[in-house]
C-alpha cells in the first residue's frame, strides 16, 4: 500500500493547505483530502504538480507501507 507524505513535507516547509493548492494549481478540496487521508488515491499529474510546488521529486512524496501498518 502507498502512503502519501505530502502533509508532513508541506508542514515542515510552513506551507498550509491553501498555499499548497495555489502553488500546485490543485483544487483545495483535493489538497484537503490528501492532508486528511494519507492513503487517498491521486493521479500522477496531481502528484507531479504537488512535488514541483514543494520543490521535491515525486518519489519523495510517497512511501510503501505494509498492509498491517495501516
Amino acid at each position: 500500500m502507498i502512503r502519501l507524505k505530502i502533509r508532513e513535507l508541506a508542514e515542515s516547509r510552513g506551507i498550509n493547505q491553501g498555499q499548497l493548492s495555489r502553488l500546485s494549481d490543485v483544487g483545495y478540496s483535493t489538497i484537503r483530502r490528501i492532508f486528511d487521508d494519507p492513503y487517498y488515491s491521486i493521479n500522477f499529474t496531481t502528484l507531479e504538480r504537488i512535488a514541483k510546488a514543494l520543490g521535491v521529486p515525486a518519489t519523495e512524496l510517497i512511501e510503501e507501507v505494509s498492509d498491517d501498518q495501516v
